[in-house]
């Protein structure tokens, strides 16, 4: 089962280079980012026509998540639990159902917290939290899951090519990093550090100064993997070409492949 992370920066905008990248990458599960569009105005029907089913929880404007899945899709619950008042549509998961078996896939649009501190930077920990309660409760189950997206967490300095112009960063101050590292703690697996290692590896690059052509990027797309969905782990990649092409978005997808 192929999966890929895609923060898209708006579907809208982005839309020929999503359908391109559909028709040609052709993952069983897309999980997209930063749609930036209600339920109702996403373009539904143009990727059901491309073979996939697909969900969303979005709203206008802003944030916004969807699972596009070329196979079934059940149980499809919006929303992080624990706070019924936040509206930011920043969280969708679902069961999807491979040939060997099932996966629970969490589709997250983490806040980027800045100016930090501040209550931007606030509500960014307390999200957090409510993830760990989650993730926690997803251990808890003993399947194979996966919370996969746009972290907005820089989770060491060699995942930046100058972390030194991130110390102040929400994306990299030290209560942000520690709040991953707690996630890891429970006993998940970031996939792509378990297939790849060392410094030089990023899946976003600001659109400012020229940043791709100078490689200044960082390393904030991730997937997470319970114990029974890391043992089924063959591999995982960041597809870096694709910010090449033309309006492309900020970030590159992250692949991971699983023996389901």
């Amino acid at each position: 089962m192929k999966i890929a992370t895609f923060n898209i920066n708006g579907v809208k905008a982005r839309i020929q280079a999503v359908t391109d990248w559909l028709t040609e990458a052709k993952p069983d599960v897309a999980l997209l980012q930063e749609i930036k569009s209600q339920d109702e105005g996403f373009p539904r029907e143009h990727f059901e026509d491309l073979g996939y089913r697909v969900e969303t929880h979005g709203q206008k404007g802003f944030n916004g998540v969807a699972i596009l899945s070329r196979l079934p899709l059940e149980d499809v619950s919006r929303g992080l639990p624990g706070d019924d008042e936040d509206e930011q549509a920043r969280w969708i998961e679902g069961t999807v159902i491979g040939d060997r078996g099932a996966v629970r896939l969490c589709c997250l649009y983490l806040p980027n917290g800045n100016p930090a501190p501040g209550p931007k930077y606030d509500y960014k920990l307390a999200w957090m939290a409510r993830l760990q309660a989650r993730a926690e409760a997803l251990l808890a189950e003993e399947q194979p899951a996966v919370l996969a997206g746009d972290f907005n967490v820089i989770p060491m300095a060699e995942d930046a090519k100058r972390p030194e112009a991130w110390r102040e960063d929400a994306l990299f101050r030290p209560e942000t990093r520690a709040a991953f590292r707690k996630l890891l703690a429970l006993g998940y697996t970031d996939a792509f550090r378990a297939r790849v290692q060392g410094p030089g590896h990023y899946s976003f690059w600001d659109y400012q100064a020229g940043a791709f052509n100078r490689d200044d990027g960082i390393r904030i797309d991730h997937a997470l993997l319970t114990p029974q969905a890391a043992d089924r782990l063959t591999s995982a990649w960041i597809e870096r070409e694709l910010r090449a092409r033309e309006k492309p978005s900020d970030h590159v997808p992250l692949w991971i492949d699983l023996d389901l």
